[in-house]
């Protein structure tokens, strides 16, 4: 691990191949600018890329460019453990600052979240989706790809899905009480 007063580079493996990968099959290499100048309307912050793809087994080098005057952090999460500790490959750079880093993905097709851990940082649009081989489809909420905020189809939905079964349940409540109270008489 790299750490400094500027920044972090935690996790880098730019040699060690994962277990169902032979040999390295490309390098990549790819810069990152973070910053509020980046983010979508309804944003605070942001990075310039939301999507990142790659094939299995490649080698890929992010450049992260911090364009802020916040510490932000580029993270990919759901890495094999065995090979990347909590399964993430993280940089982070203080306002104004630059961190390099290499790591190998596996040979699996996946989409890999891609975020900054910062308190609020990904809420407030710092995230983004790293695809393997095509990747396992877009993830959720990913500014520019997915959509805003919330996965479609689960809660809050609508009020009257809410509404409805809590006053029915309710009703049903009210009974059960009535019918229990009735007969202690």
């Amino acid at each position: 691990m790299e750490v400094d007063e500027t920044g972090m580079v935690m996790n880098a493996n730019d040699s060690i191949l994962p277990r169902d990968c032979s040999e390295v099959s490309r390098d990549h290499r790819f810069e990152v600018r973070a910053g509020s100048g980046h983010a979508r309307p309804g944003h605070t912050f942001a990075y310039d890329t939301a999507e990142l793809e790659v094939e299995p087994c490649s080698r890929v080098t992010v450049t992260f460019v911090n364009e802020d005057d916040v510490r932000h952090q580029w993270m990919v999460h759901g890495l094999p453990r065995y090979l990347y500790p909590g399964g993430m490959f993280h940089l982070e750079a203080a306002g104004g600052e630059t961190r390099t880093g290499t790591f190998i993905v596996p040979s699996d097709e996946v989409t890999y979240l891609v975020h900054c851990d910062l308190a609020q940082h990904m809420e407030k649009g710092m995230k983004a989706q790293l695809k393997v081989g095509g990747g396992s489809g877009d993830l959720w909420s990913v500014p520019g790809i997915s959509g805003d905020r919330r996965r479609s189809g689960t809660w809050p939905v609508s009020p009257a899905s809410i509404v409805f079964p809590a006053v029915l349940t309710g009703m049903i409540l009210v009974m059960i009480l009535r019918a229990v109270l009735s007969r202690r008489r």
